[in-house]
């Protein structure tokens, strides 16, 4: 699989400024968040709109353009509600590279309407590549017959788990999701056995930590069951 950095198409290049005072006139965030915008971000670029008009893929619902944003920070920390912010201002999907000093990395969240309500979207989990040379040698975009199958693949391209057979975006996101949850039980677990001294409560937290590798096992295998 091809990515993280992408060389995206010249006649999709937007490069305009967004202002942080629009992001808090449509998101609303509160004053904490509103200071970590200031304290962490110098400025946001909307670099690029992969469009139909601009790269003539069809759209559709859930998918009717991506946005490309250039984050450029003043701390190599970005808190996550900041990328919030700004996926719920702008009712698009986002992908994010985010700049610091010589580094980029990109960031996303999978990001679709509510089936409840059209005019919502829900945005789930952040992804994100490691941070890379600013002048990593970028791959051209994902062949793709939609904006919703490129959308798939330049977010499966952040999963660090590969994809199962037949397994959606949403089900792969969910299953790295479970993977994570599953990860920190075992810390927690193995923090508690090294702590105990009862010989009874050892076996005992053993047996749970045990059972807990096995369900993370079957999470990280790529053929299900």
């Amino acid at each position: 699989m091809s990515g993280p950095l992408y060389q995206y198409p010249k006649q999709a290049a937007f490069g305009r400024v967004v202002p942080k005072t629009k992001i808090y006139q449509h998101a609303k965030p509160s004053s904490a968040v509103k200071q970590r915008f200031i304290t962490q971000i110098d400025k946001i670029v909307w670099l690029y709109k992969l469009a139909p008009e601009t790269i003539n893929l069809p759209p559709c619902h859930a998918v009717p353009e991506i946005e490309i944003f250039e984050i450029q920070l003043k701390t190599p920390e970005l808190k996550e509600e900041v990328l919030r912010s700004i996926d719920q201002a702008i009712p698009f999907p986002i992908l994010f590279e985010l700049r610091y000093q010589e580094q980029v990395r990109l960031t996303a969240a999978y990001k679709r309407p509510s089936e409840a309500d059209g005019a919502k979207w829900v945005v789930d989990g952040y992804l994100s590549s490691p941070w890379l040379p600013a002048d990593t040698v970028r791959d051209p975009l994902p062949v793709a017959l939609d904006l919703a199958r490129l959308y798939d693949q330049l977010l499966r391209a952040l999963l660090p788990i590969p994809k199962r057979e037949g397994e959606t975006l949403k089900d792969q996101i969910n299953r790295y999701a479970d993977i994570q949850r599953k990860e920190k039980e075992c810390n927690k677990l193995e923090s508690r056995l090294h702590r105990e001294k009862q010989f009874n409560r050892k076996v005992e937290i053993n047996a749970q930590l045990r059972e807990i590798e096995k369900m993370l096992n079957t999470l990280m295998k790529v053929k299900a069951g």
